[in-house]
């Protein structure tokens, strides 16, 4: 279209032919941007001149450049540098202010004018008219290579300087120590004035130097003192350093161009550069690219919207609160890939450790990302002299160098690249002290400039296991693993239906072409127009489905072009939920996933195909007449495709297990997509404490419990379960359903109950989930029995119940339970009783405050009591805190506060409290039991989004409660959970003695 919209502006007014076709060639050139022209373009527009962008440097210098709308940051740094003759421009960026705001617009090929209109809006939201926003742009250092040489460029040594000592000055870098800014002061004070030291004029400058916060008028004496000291210290080094090189020169040992190439060490310049190379290595994170990113796959995180810090050192993963997460230094790091395809989040992008770690993040930034690292480590390989062995070469030959793996190799002619442009090299190996020539593809690179520590070298020292080794182990029981790929040729002859007839062709070698391409088990780019499977012809509802499926897997393996989706489960769903609703179809979808794998020559297709493969065998296993060629396709692809191997093991525990009720769940597809089979799912506790725990695909709930029981030492998973907080509610996991099966339904339930809104600019809905593992029945709950879950759920668990005023208390019970919850709070700190005298309703139940006045009476009590408490631990604490409470009739119990009109001799407001005595109704202002209901007497109970009705007695004639609540849900489960436990018991007891069993229906 761009040929006619520039001959439409052609055929335009004189006045303006000229002016649009050249703004239109440079946004064709620079990209389209993102945001909507900003007030200063629009001026620019109206007298068809060019923007003027005033940019100071960080000496306090300004230039003012030429702009268009198209202008880029890249543009607009290659300008500065050029005007200014700085040499080494890497790691220069331009930044903008507004405010207190400052945002790097890096040096690539981001718009500035959008950065400049967004400012723009930003300050009409604050009042301001976009004519007056008080934006600046800044031209400095954001990043150093990991081969950063202040000699090379004085110009933009200097700017850095300057940037470090207002960074200094401003708070921006700071140290932790006053002789730290002292040591810095005396080098800006030798910098600008060298060996002659002046206390008036110090004085005067301390102002420059120090932060203005340590600068008290008592203190100005010490700090004077302290840089004069240090300057005293400089000088005697740098005459030091100059006479040791002069002896050297006059001996011979350095060379007498020495002062020329690396600079007199007294002359200021030399001081400069040693300010630039402290402050590259003193703050690696300030000089670090920033990056958000969200966790995909992977190590499980402390959380998954993380920052990518990349700088000199390597790659760290942090917080929104600047906490390190994780450290990868370039030798850690073996390759960063690209996942592919966009998603809504951006593209998805792989660290790959040495340790064999994968860590993929998605990132609107990925492709800079990606860039970024690549540039680091292939540089630094190419000037690497440092190469460590990854196979064994032993030899008798003197001219050839013997190794062991993980040997370190020293290069002693040249660098990297002559290890990546050569097959043989010379080197030292560092363990045998030997030299010899070396085959390159015996060694990997070390990507660093310095001597690596052991503890990198020990990490090339653990043999990997190949993919084949794996596979050669799990199989080992069904005999050798085939040379050649099996296929379904054999069980399509009797099962598939015959291929749709074509036109003879006219010669015989289309023919013979033609025979292979006939055959429905091989793979292939066209659709199929009926099933594969003769058996389901007679059902034209499923040979239609079994057409679709086979689109979808097409559009999937991208065999077929799709359009984006929403999600990544779109087409997912479309492939496996048909075969999980209806058994016949589950034959013919394991039949068109191998088809598609079998002799693919698409390499991408034939990864699409295998994450299918993974998701289908987790979800519904085959007949039995197939499963024997499906296992030995597996088995025969497992030396090539290490996924087979985990396909045949999720197959053996789906056939185990059963078939799954929903689709693959979001986490699922999205982990094997992320090229790994190993999905952890975070899982907190009432402790505020949270852990990761390994999920498949066929983990049921009940599983999942006592796969944490264990973990946490519980003595057992009884009672307990996995809850979901999903938008507004908490929901507890059946113990027999499947982990991935509840999550998926109960998205898919809030999705239709709150469906996303269409285009009115309202929030759509969050569907982000946690998983909680709480205790639910407390039944067989004795104090003291499991310490490990008296400390980490009942006392926590019981603790807010308390608080609310739950439990009928005595004064003395409450001042005991208050004292014993401020030590397990606050241990033996005593100065924390302000926070009991400022907010006592956090230990002392709300409704009880006022039955002590004055609170100070409260509060003396406590301490009181406190005293009495110095020698027990907090394990102890929590154990009498639970011991005072499980006395109580309403200990254990779930406390629903609800509103009932259908009882006169009931309060309208009531408490209901479930435990395993059975319902129990409560007057929430004295705490006396109004009426228990045991589960025995209630014959029927339903619930509904705003009320939980219950039948007491015989349905026709019995007592009928209706409360108002919304919390009905949670009530209605509670019950059914804890008659169904009653049940269960009987049952079990009447086994043991001899006698039949009951059954419970709702």
């Amino acid at each position: 279209f761009s040929k006619y919209l520039l001959n439409f502006i052609e055929n335009g007014p004189e006045s303006t032919r000229k002016y649009c076709a050249k703004r239109l060639q440079r946004t064709m050139q620079n990209g389209t941007r993102s945001q909507p022209p900003s007030w200063l373009e629009l001026q620019a527009v109206k007298f068809k001149r060019f923007l003027m962008l005033p940019i100071t440097f960080m000496d306090g210098n300004t230039k003012t450049l030429l702009a268009d709308s198209a202008t880029t940051s890249k543009e607009l740094c290659e300008e500065l540098a050029c005007k200014i003759g700085l040499q080494d421009q890497f790691g220069f960026s331009l930044y903008i202010a507004l405010f207190d705001k400052v945002s790097s617009l890096g040096s690539g090929n981001d718009h500035v004018m959008d950065a400049i209109s967004q400012c723009e809006q930003y300050a009409k939201e604050q009042g301001a008219k976009e004519q007056n926003a008080p934006w600046r742009l800044f031209f400095r250092k954001e990043i150093f290579s990991p081969w950063h040489n202040p000699i090379i460029d004085i110009v933009g040594t200097n700017l850095i300087y300057q940037q470090i000592c207002r960074g200094v000055k401003f708070g921006e870098y700071k140290y932790n120590v006053r002789e730290n800014y002292a040591d810095i002061a005396s080098q800006q004070y030798y910098i600008e004035y060298t060996k002659e030291f002046k206390r008036e004029r110090v004085l005067e400058l301390l102002p420059s130097y120090i932060p203005d916060h340590m600068l008290a008028p008592k203190s100005k004496e010490s700090w004077l003192s302290l840089i004069q000291n240090y300057h005293s210290q400089l000088v005697k080094r740098v005459n030091e350093r100059y006479n040791k090189i002069m002896a050297g020169i006059k001996e011979g040992s350095i060379s007498p161009y020495h002062l020329e190439k690396e600079g007199d060490p007294r002359d200021p310049k030399s001081i400069k550069e040693d300010i630039v190379l402290h402050a590259k290595f003193r703050w690696p994170l300030l000089f670090s690219r920033f990056y958000e990113a969200r966790r995909f796959s992977g190590p499980v995180l402390p959380r998954d919207d993380v920052i990518i810090a990349v700088n000199w050192i390597g790659v760290y993963i942090v917080d929104s609160e600047e906490r390190v997460l994780v450290e990868c230094s370039f030798p850690e790091l073996f390759a960063v890939t690209s996942g592919g395809e966009k998603s809504p989040g951006g593209q998805s992008f792989t660290l790959s450790t040495v340790k064999g770690l994968e860590y993929t993040f998605t990132s609107a930034n990925s492709e800079d990302i990606q860039e970024l690292i690549t540039y680091f480590l292939d540089g630094l390989k190419e000037r690497s002299k440092y190469v460590v062995a990854i196979r064994e070469n032993p030899t008798n030959d003197k001219n050839i160098l013997s190794m062991k793996r993980g040997d370190l190799i020293i290069l002693e002619n040249g660098n990297g690249t002559n290890v990546l442009n050569s097959t043989w090299c010379t080197g030292l190996n560092e363990k045998t002290g030997k030299r010899g020539d070396f085959q390159t593809e015996n060694v990997y690179i070390l990507p660093t400039l310095d001597h690596p520590s052991v503890e990198i070298l020990d990490l090339f020292l653990a043999q990997p296991t190949p993919e084949s080794t794996i596979s050669e182990t799990i199989f080992s029981e069904l005999g050798d693993i085939p040379e050649t790929p099996h296929t379904l040729e054999l069980y399509a002859e009797l099962n598939f239906n015959p291929p749709p007839k074509r036109t003879l062709t006219k010669t015989l070698q289309k023919s013979l072409r033609n025979m292979k391409s006939d055959s429905l088990w091989l793979f292939s780019r066209e659709q199929i127009k009926q099933p594969l499977l003769k058996r389901l012809n007679n059902d034209e509802e499923l040979s239609k489905k079994a057409v679709e499926m086979f689109y979808s897997i097409m559009k999937y393996m991208e065999d077929q072009p799709a359009k984006l989706t929403r999600r990544n489960t779109d087409l997912t769903d479309l492939i496996i939920e048909p075969a999980i609703l209806n058994e016949p179809l589950r034959d013919e979808l394991y039949c068109q996933v191998i088809k598609q794998l079998t002799e693919n020559p698409h390499r991408l297709s034939e990864e699409k195909g295998w994450e299918l493969l993974w998701l289908l065998t987790g979800c519904v296993s085959c007949s039995s007449s197939l499963q024997e060629n499906v296992k030995q396709f597996l088995k025969s692809k497992s030396r090539t495709w290490g996924i087979a191997t985990d396909c045949y093991l999720r197959l053996q525990k789906t056939i185990r297990q059963g078939p799954r009720k929903y689709p693959p769940h979001l986490v699922e597809v999205e982990a094997v997509q992320g090229k790994t089979v190993r999905i952890f799912h975070k899982v907190y506790f009432p402790d505020d404490s949270n852990k990761p725990f390994e999920v498949e695909s066929s983990t049921r709930a009940k599983d999942f419990c006592e796969i944490i029981a264990m973990a946490l030492n519980l003595r057992s998973a009884d009672g307990f379960s996995l809850f979901v907080k999903i938008a507004d509610k908490v929901i507890s996991v059946p113990e027999s359903d499947f982990f991935f099966d509840f999550v998926r339904h109960l998205i898919d339930w809030i999705k239709k109950a709150k469906p996303s809104p269409m285009r009115d600019g309202s929030t759509p809905l969050n569907l982000s989930y946690q998983v909680f593992f709480m205790k639910k029945l407390w039944t067989t709950t004795v104090i003291g029995k499991d310490t490990r879950a008296d400390e980490i759920f009942h006392y926590y668990q019981e603790l807010p119940k308390l608080l609310r005023g739950y439990h009928k208390l005595s004064v003395d019970e409450a001042i005991e339970l208050a004292a014993l919850q401020f030590k397990v709070r606050h241990g033996d700190d005593e100065k924390q009783f302000q926070s009991l005298t400022r907010n006592p309703s956090s230990f002392i139940p709300h409704d009880m405050l006022s039955s002590v006045e004055p609170e100070q009476v409260w509060i003396k009590s406590i301490e009181a009591q406190y005293q009495q408490l110095r020698d027990v631990d907090k394990e102890e604490c929590k154990a009498r805190f639970l011991r005072i409470l499980a006395k109580k009739p309403t200990f254990g119990s779930a406390f629903f506060e609800v509103k009932q009109t259908t009882d006169i001799h009931f309060p309208s407001q009531m408490l209901i409290a479930i435990n395993k005595n059975g319902v129990n109704l409560i007057d929430p202002s004295t705490k006396e039991f109004l009426i228990t209901y045991p589960y025995t007497k209630i014959s029927n109970w339903s619930s509904g989004s705003t009320y939980f009705h219950m039948t007491i007695g015989n349905l026709v004639k019995g007592t009928k409660l209706l409360c108002e609540t919304n919390l009905g849900y949670k009530m209605d489960d509670l019950m059914t959970s804890y008659i169904s436990k009653m049940v269960s018991n009987i049952n079990k007891n009447k086994t043991m003695n001899g006698k039949g069993t009951i059954s419970f229906k709702r």
